[in-house]
């Protein structure tokens, strides 16, 4: 028992270094990674050689390897929070008459999002083999700075195409990659980046909608019962008028796995609000997020000129076409025809 608790004990510790060092991730090492890295390094120190394997064994096969842990993750959070609506938030929403197509819209948009999941996770997101790999390598030119012509991939054995990179997770390369993503168990790539993109919008609006009726539902409870106007007695015997921190309190202790799921959905919200925004921006100027990431060991200019051997090298994004057009070639990827066309 006490091996089991050290164990989680030291592996939540490296979940933590993990996820700090992804956020902290860049070519110069910030001083919080640096800390992250020392930190782990001690403890390394204090924990047994053999609790040590077993917990670089987890994370390899959690982070290094296709699995379908997130998936079943993604899928247990998504039923914990739609069950709570359904059996208290839908009904006593119901009993206050709310308006049933706001009631139903979360229902809405889980349809959509579970058939975007399904797209998103089942489709080929542009996996290179031999067969098409002469017609993907003519659809974008190599920019000289992020991708040079020439580049084979040691794995697969053939050479990159432009904005391709092979994803140790799936062993394959992967035309227009972005990234891996954990959630769906697949590489999110030039043929299923618009479902990714609609999976993303719809999760996020599936959150959004849930914290806005939840969050509707205990106001609507605050007005009815008058609570606002009234007062209460602390340990000392004082009375006091009704603020903002005891109504949180008095609604938690009287609804507090509603209140519970509307912190947590009002957190999902944001994040992958804000997540959504970053690959909207990324859809906008045409990158993706292995080339943002790529990009910025480098300068941005609107020119990419001939520079000195001793200067950093400028990266510009020549894959940009205008708001539209890159829009649209995240719904309809471009073919090796259509590129000859222009």
């Amino acid at each position: 028992m006490e091996f089991l608790t050290l164990f989680l004990v030291y592996l939540g510790f490296v979940l933590a270094t993990v996820a700090l060092l992804c956020i902290c991730s860049g070519r110069r090492e910030s001083v919080l990674a640096r800390s992250v890295t020392g930190a782990s390094q001690v403890l390394s120190f204090v924990v047994p050689t053999q609790l040590q394997r077993v917990t670089r064994r987890v994370l390899h096969r959690l982070f290094h390897t296709r699995s379908c842990l997130f998936v079943v993750l993604h899928i247990a959070l998504q039923a914990a929070v739609y069950g709570e609506y359904t059996w208290e938030v839908f009904v006593y929403c119901w009993e206050l008459q709310f308006h049933l197509l706001l009631l139903l819209l979360p229902y809405l948009l889980l349809a959509g999002n579970v058939g975007c999941f399904v797209l998103c996770s089942r489709a080929n997101p542009g996996v290179i083999t031999k067969s098409n790999h002469a017609s993907l390598v003519k659809i974008y030119a190599y920019d000289g700075v992020l991708f040079q012509k020439g580049i084979v991939c040691p794995t697969c054995n053939m050479e990159k195409p432009a904005r391709s990179k092979h994803c140790s997770f799936c062993s394959t390369c992967v035309h227009r990659f972005d990234h891996h993503c954990v959630w769906v168990n697949n590489c999110i790539g030039a043929f299923n980046a618009k479902y990714f993109f609609l999976y993303l919008f719809t999760l996020t609006a599936m959150a959004a909608t849930i914290a806005i009726i939840t969050a509707a539902f205990l106001i609507q409870v605050v007005l009815l019962s008058n609570m606002m106007r009234g007062s209460y007695i602390d340990d000392r015997g004082q009375e006091h008028a009704v603020e903002i921190l005891f109504l949180i309190q008095h609604l938690f202790l009287t609804f507090p796995r509603i209140v519970f799921m509307l912190g947590f959905v009002v957190l999902l919200t944001l994040v992958l609000g804000a997540y959504w925004c970053f690959s909207l921006y990324l859809a906008l100027t045409n990158q993706t997020s292995n080339e943002w990431y790529k990009s910025r060991r480098y300068g941005c200019s609107n020119h990419l000129a001939l520079q000195p051997p001793d200067r950093q090298v400028v990266y510009k994004n020549i894959y940009s076409q205008g708001v539209w057009m890159n829009l649209k070639e995240i719904f309809k990827p471009p073919t090796v025809l259509e590129r000859k066309k222009k």
